[in-house]
């Protein structure tokens, strides 16, 4: 009897960026209310945004591979790139007509984008980096970071 390879699992991250303009202000609050929570942000201003998408799963013995790199690239391509490139993301993205327009939210979309595209499960984490001082990363509903 032949003896069987162990399961090897590994993480595979791949970044991306884009540049997207969008203004901080939730429609409940006033314009005085806004100006205050949000200061210089409730102003129309942009980021160029990069984004670091880890996936996780076994190495498959005949690729060697976790996820077919190509595959990644046109994933997010068609859930970041295409939706997000030099947009107004309050304008021109529909998610973000209710939804406040924070890197939070904006990795929040990401992710539900990305998790239609990719096999079941494969999705580990999305790092957003706004600038280089303020990053966030989201690992999903019942990951998220504590």
């Amino acid at each position: 009897m032949k003896p069987t390879s162990p399961v090897r699992t590994a993480a595979f991250s791949r970044t991306d960026m884009f540049s997207a303009s969008h203004r901080l202000a939730c429609k409940s609050l006033s314009d005085a209310e806004n100006k205050k929570l949000f200061g210089i942000c409730n102003q129309c201003h942009g980021h160029n945004y990069t984004v670091v998408v880890t996936v996780c799963g076994e190495i498959e013995p005949a690729t060697g591979m976790v996820i077919n790199l190509r595959d990644l690239k046109e994933y997010m391509q068609e859930a970041i790139t295409e939706l997000l490139d030099h947009k107004n993301l309050d304008q021109d993205v529909p998610y973000f007509v209710d939804v406040v327009s924070t890197t939070e939210n904006v990795a929040v979309y990401i992710w539900e984008n990305l998790q239609k595209r990719l096999p079941a499960g494969a999705l580990y984490k999305v790092k957003v980096y706004e600038t280089e001082q303020a990053v966030i990363v989201y690992k999903g509903e019942e990951t998220a970071p504590r």
